[in-house]
C-alpha cells in the first residue's frame, strides 16, 4: 500500500449500532493496478469513482468504470476490482452492515441488479465524502457518520429506488432478537435462547438472520460480544479476563482465540495498544490492516 495516497480512511466498531453499522469508510486515490480480490466481503460495501480509471469484477463479469460510475458488493459475494494502469481511479467508499440494512438496500433499487451503476447527481458523493471528512474518534462523530450513511442511502433511493417496502416479511422477529441480545450479551446465553426470545424456532430464526442481516444469528451474537470486549478494552480498566466474563464467556482461551479471529491480534495486544494510543485501539488495528479496507 505503499505506493497508494489514503485521503481519508476509518474503519469503525460494528457494534456500536444494531439496526445500521458503519464498518468502514474512506477515500483513496489508488496506485496503477491497486487490486482487491477475488474475496468476499461479511458487508455491504459500495464504492463511488470520483476519477481515473478501473474495473469491477463480479459473478464472471468485468466492468469497466469511470468517474461518476460505482459498484456494488454484498455480502458474501465474490468479487475483485482494480486500478486501471495508465490512469488509476480515486474513489470513496463506504461499508455497512446491520440488521435495517437489508432492507433499506432493497428500498434503494440496486440490490436484484447489475452491480454497477452510474450516478447522474453528485449529491451521493457529496455526502460520503462529507462522511469521510469526520473524525470517527467520538461518539457523537459516529453518530454523525451514520446518520450520513442514512442520507446516503437515501440519495440512492432517489436516484435509483423503488419507493415501497417490503411488508410482512419476518423483520419484527430479527428486531426482538436483536433487542434481546442487546439486553443480555453478557449473560450465558446461546442461539435457542434468542430464538425463544422472539418466539420463533431455531430453523426460522437462522433463516431469518441471513435474509435480513447477512449472516446467521451465532456469527451476529459472537460479532456482537467481540464488538462490546473491544471497547471493554479501549477504557483500559478491565483485565482479559474480566472482559471475557463481562461478555458472555466463560472460557478466556477461547475468548481469546476469538477476539483475535475477528479483531486481527490477541486482546491482550489489543488492551496494550489501547493503553499505549489512550483508548485508540480500533486506531492501531487499522494501521494493522488497512489493505483489507478498502
Amino acid at each position: 500500500m505503499t505506493n497508494d495516497e489514503f485521503r481519508k480512511s476509518f474503519r469503525f466498531s460494528f457494534h456500536n449500532s444494531v439496526g445500521l453499522a458503519v464498518y468502514s469508510c474512506g477515500i483513496q486515490k489508488c496506485a496503477p493496478c491497486h487490486s482487491w480480490g477475488p474475496a468476499v466481503r461479511d458487508h455491504y460495501l459500495i464504492h463511488c469513482v470520483m476519477s481515473g480509471h478501473g474495473s469491477f469484477s463480479s459473478q464472471g463479469k468485468r466492468y469497466p468504470l469511470a468517474e461518476g460510475d460505482g459498484f456494488l458488493v454484498v455480502p458474501q459475494r465474490i468479487v475483485s476490482y482494480a486500478a486501471d494502469r495508465e490512469d488509476p481511479w480515486e474513489y470513496c467508499w463506504v461499508g455497512f452492515n446491520g440488521a435495517d440494512a437489508k432492507r433499506l438496500m432493497d428500498q434503494t433499487g440496486l440490490l436484484g441488479r447489475e452491480p454497477v451503476f452510474h450516478l447522474t447527481d453528485r449529491r451521493p458523493v457529496q455526502t460520503l465524502v462529507a462522511m469521510c471528512n469526520r473524525s470517527a474518534s467520538t461518539p457523537s462523530s459516529e453518530a454523525r457518520t451514520e446518520a450520513g450513511l442514512l442520507t446516503f442511502l437515501a440519495d440512492m433511493m432517489d436516484l435509483f429506488g423503488h419507493q415501497t417496502a417490503p411488508l410482512g416479511n419476518g423483520f419484527e422477529y430479527v428486531q426482538k432478537a436483536i433487542r434481546f441480545i442487546d439486553y443480555n450479551y453478557s449473560m450465558n446465553i446461546n442461539v435457542s435462547d434468542v430464538a425463544a426470545s422472539a418466539g420463533i424456532s431455531r430453523s426460522h430464526l437462522y433463516r431469518l438472520f441471513v435474509r435480513h442481516v447477512s449472516m446467521p444469528p451465532n456469527e451476529y451474537l459472537m460479532r456482537y460480544r467481540i464488538g462490546k470486549a473491544a471497547s471493554l478494552l479501549e477504557t483500559g480498566r478491565l483485565t482479559v479476563g474480566e472482559t471475557a466474563y463481562s461478555t458472555g464467556f466463560s472460557d478466556q482461551l477461547y475468548f481469546s482465540r476469538v477476539f483475535k479471529k475477528y479483531m486481527g491480534m490477541p486482546p491482550s495486544h489489543y488492551l496494550a495498544a489501547s493503553l499505549v494510543n489512550g483508548g485508540r485501539g480500533m486506531e492501531i488495528q487499522t494501521c494493522m490492516k488497512q489493505q483489507t479496507i478498502s
